[in-house]
């Protein structure tokens, strides 16, 4: 979604008078107070919080006296003008968009907000909103489903203050993309309410992919519209307190969730490792690693080893410090990695789904689907990244993992999706101990003290809303898991 989307606070008021910000924390638990840093030229502003869940709701407002300060670089603290507000303690756990705009004081804050969008494709803009986690209260427990939001990743590809992760947007910036680069959380973005890197999605352009709204959303919205409660956490959640997933049976990850540091990587292995299930309906996952640092508000990630000239593929290499593959193969958590498989990052793709087997798993129940269909290539269901696992062909053709690449023993390949190789296809692909060219996409799960399934594609809920098998493998495995 570009820039020209229509700023529902300039239409709501009549004037072209800017409201940015972005919370303190990108989380807060229920009864506990959350600091807004808001930006703006109008003499007052409101906030209006909406969860979003099956459907968009809006749940209170607050107005504050408006400031002005100007933007700062992608790896500064922006160090706005700070608004407390106190999260009712009622409030359930949930992501929460906040919309900013110009108060003209005629009208109590807590008013009805009468322009409530019905969906969190609707809520998204590139300006005047933020986002934020509410936590669940201790010792509340309605259910045992934790889900994980991707703030590093979001902020990983957050271009406020001209860069992210991926270095500097001006291309005639001096700066070499080379060494660690920093991003800071406090600042515009990381989900929603910042300009975002990367090419549009042909196969759903209305949002952005490396957004809330693009990945997390329509999944959440599927989720609870299926009756599923879950508690939510973002990945610094889980940085900081390795206890918070102890009273829950799964965890789920959505989407593209890239980035990872080391403390939540060891404290989801320990869930894993404890009898902890994890569903990961997504990939490229825990491909790079963060290190967190200023005290839980920058994240930086050594990506680009010394001497790389600018615009080189860094994937393609060997040597990138935090790649993780490299030291510590993220598939002994994951069961698989981007490396075995690839992108696919401009232009539509032909079409390409999963070549199931196994099809006797209660995963599969109510699919209707039989060894040898294939699932969701009318969608496009595998991209725009897609994760596997090194595997071989038994003497009856079905894919076995090898184990070689750090993918578990037992890990069962349920389908696979073979990417093409000419370079007329669009693929991209990464550096991997194997020279072999094949490269393909494996969704499946094994059980080590938990069990981890893992869709391995990135698109999983784009096509979720839109193809029933998936929908039915989706329920089953959050039924079989929680």
């Amino acid at each position: 979604m570009s820039d020209a989307q229509p700023d529902v606070a300039t239409e709501s008021v009549g004037v072209a008078v800017a409201v940015d910000g972005y919370p303190g924390s990108p989380s807060v638990r229920a009864g506990e107070t959350l600091r807004l840093h808001v930006s703006t030229r109008a003499e007052q502003f409101r906030a209006d919080f909406f969860r979003c869940g099956a459907s968009v709701r809006h749940m209170g407002a607050m107005h504050g006296t408006g400031r002005y300060a100007p933007p700062r670089g992608q790896d500064d603290d922006w160090g706005w003008p700070g608004h407390d507000f106190d999260i009712p303690e009622e409030w359930p756990s949930g992501v929460y968009v906040v919309v900013l705009r110009p108060y003209d004081g005629g009208s109590s804050a807590e008013s009805p907000y009468t322009d409530t969008p019905p969906s969190a494709e609707e809520l998204d803009a590139r300006h005047s909103r933020l986002l934020f986690v509410v936590t669940a209260r201790e010792p509340a427990r309605a259910t045992n489903i934790l889900y994980k939001v991707p703030v590093f990743t979001y902020h990983a590809y957050n271009i406020s203050g001209g860069g992210s992760l991926y270095g500097p947007v001006d291309p005639d910036d001096p700066a070499p993309h080379t060494g660690t680069v920093t991003v800071s959380l406090r600042r515009p973005g990381g989900g929603i309410g910042g300009p975002v890197k990367g090419r549009p999605d042909p196969h759903d352009p209305r949002t952005p992919r490396q957004t809330f709204a693009h990945w997390d959303a329509p999944f959440i919205a599927w989720l609870e519209g299926a009756g599923v409660t879950a508690d939510y956490c973002t990945d610094l959640d889980l940085h900081e307190s390795p206890g918070i997933s102890d009273r829950y049976q799964l965890l789920i990850s959505v989407g593209h969730d890239e980035y990872w540091s080391a403390r939540v990587r060891d404290n989801v292995t320990a869930f894993r490792d404890r009898g902890g299930n994890i569903a990961l309906f997504g990939a490229n996952t825990c491909w790079w690693r963060v290190e967190v640092s200023d005290g839980g508000t920058a994240v930086r990630c050594a990506k680009y080893p010394p001497g790389v000239p600018r615009g080189a593929d860094v994937d393609q290499m060997r040597g990138a410090p935090d790649h993780w593959w490299e030291t510590e193969p993220e598939n002994t958590l994951t069961g698989v990695s981007y490396r075995n498989a690839g992108g696919h990052w401009e232009g539509p793709r032909a079409p390409l789904g999963f070549t199931v087997q196994g099809t006797d798993h209660k995963i599969f129940a109510d699919t209707d689907l039989h060894d040898g269909d294939v699932l969701g290539a009318e969608h496009r269901l595998v991209g725009y990244e897609c994760d596997g696992a090194a595997y071989i062909r038994d003497g009856l053709g079905r894919a076995v993992a090898t184990g070689k690449d750090g993918t578990p023993a037992d890990f069962a390949i349920l389908g696979v999706a073979d990417l093409p190789q000419e370079p007329a296809a669009g693929w991209h692909s990464a550096a991997r101990e194997d020279p072999a060219p094949e490269r393909a996409a494996t969704f499946g799960l094994y059980t080590q003290g938990g069990t981890v399934f893992t869709a391995a594609t990135t698109d999983w809920p784009r096509v979720l809303p839109l193809d029933a098998r998936v929908r039915a493998i989706t329920g089953n495995v959050i039924t079989l898991l929680s």
